[in-house]
């Protein structure tokens, strides 16, 4: 899995992971907390174009993100667009997190001050709010905290900029 980052370029998962723990461990001391989310977007096109953001929040102090994104087949039903971006959040979560949660970092530090969650591009207003219960359910049922618009940054912000 190739990412890249406005501020570090092209990174491989492992440079990704090796970044937001020298990210963390430099901040810990000035910091309330770190949200590691997941979020994605798609926009179509002659295809759908799907764009993973991994984003670390330094509560208060910014933070970074790093994005993949991929070509595929154009996805018309905004059913099954919603599924697909939410399984490529879990997808990367899963990856990612996992590599996270088993890192030097999380033995170093207070994992409570460490927060990871998906975020879920769809929103309590329009086409997409009676989704929302389905989508929630599937990703809590996965372990993580689950996050939807207005609140979905990762998805709703930097992924659909990225998507655009």
């Amino acid at each position: 899995m190739k990412m890249m980052s406005p501020t570090y370029g092209k990174c491989d998962e492992n440079q990704v992971i090796s970044i937001i723990e020298n990210y963390i461990r430099s901040n810990w001391k000035n910091s309330d907390g770190f949200n590691i989310v997941i979020g994605t977007d798609s926009q179509n096109f002659s295809d759908t174009k799907v764009v993973v953001v991994i984003a670390v929040q330094n509560v208060g102090h910014g933070g970074i993100f790093f994005y993949d994104v991929s070509r595929i087949e154009r996805i018309n039903n905004i059913r099954q667009k919603l599924m697909y971006e939410t399984n490529m959040s879990l997808f990367y979560a899963n990856k990612m997190i996992t590599k996270l949660e088993n890192s030097s970092l999380m033995q170093e530090k207070n994992a409570d001050k460490i927060n990871f969650c998906v975020h879920i591009d769809a929103g309590t207003k329009g086409k997409t709010s009676g989704l929302i219960p389905e989508l929630v359910a599937w990703v809590k049922a996965c372990g993580y905290d689950c996050k939807v618009k207005p609140d979905s940054f990762a998805a709703s912000s930097i992924a659909d900029k990225i998507s655009k």
